[in-house]
């Protein structure tokens, strides 16, 4: 396994300060502090009692920020073993008891997975384009009021039945808060 050499900071809740680190790879791009921090403002400091799905864990910035500040659970999902590797020792070296790590390809994932989330968190790998055929799968996995973070190279195109709560943009990057809509 090559050295992890890239960190990137938990900027709230009871890991505050503490590093994540992860492996040097292309497609690996953690979020940006200035969005990582103006999500958490849309969601609120605290997560207390939130069920959150990470489905492109990567970095696991956005997964283990969301335990640091008090979700019960976080599911993180991630297919590469060598970022996995790097996820696992954040995990114990955080002691996160709260974070369920699973080495999976996302849309298996969330065509085998029954659980219902009041969180997601979506940042998948901007080339493969994945948001449109991810986003269909997402209603049945929602609890009521259930929120979804994408975050992509460009605004996405929703398909019907989704709201945009919030978006903001740091650099190239966009990050949208939206919610299912429809009954």
């Amino acid at each position: 396994m090559r050295a992890c050499s890239n960190s990137v900071r938990i900027i709230g809740g009871e890991w505050r300060r503490r590093l994540i680190h992860f492996p040097v790879q292309a497609d690996l791009r953690p979020t940006p502090d200035r969005l990582r921090e103006t999500l958490f403002n849309w969601l609120g400091q605290d997560l207390a009692g939130d069920f959150c799905l990470d489905l492109f864990a990567g970095s696991g910035a956005l997964g283990f920020e969301a335990a640091s500040r008090g979700a019960s659970q976080v599911v993180m999902v991630e297919c590469d073993a060598q970022i996995c590797r790097a996820l696992q020792a954040t995990h114990a070296n955080l002691g996160a008891v709260q974070v369920e790590l699973v080495r999976a390809d996302a849309l298996a994932f969330l065509r085998s997975d029954t659980r219902r989330y009041d969180v997601v968190f979506l940042d998948p790998p901007y080339h493969l384009s994945l948001l449109s055929r991810l986003l269909p799968l997402l209603p049945t996995r929602l609890n009521g009021g259930s929120r979804i973070y994408i975050e992509s190279d460009r605004p996405p195109e929703l398909p019907k039945g989704f709201e945009v709560l919030r978006q903001s943009r740091a650099g190239r990057v966009h990050g949208l808060l939206i919610k299912w809509a429809l009954p």
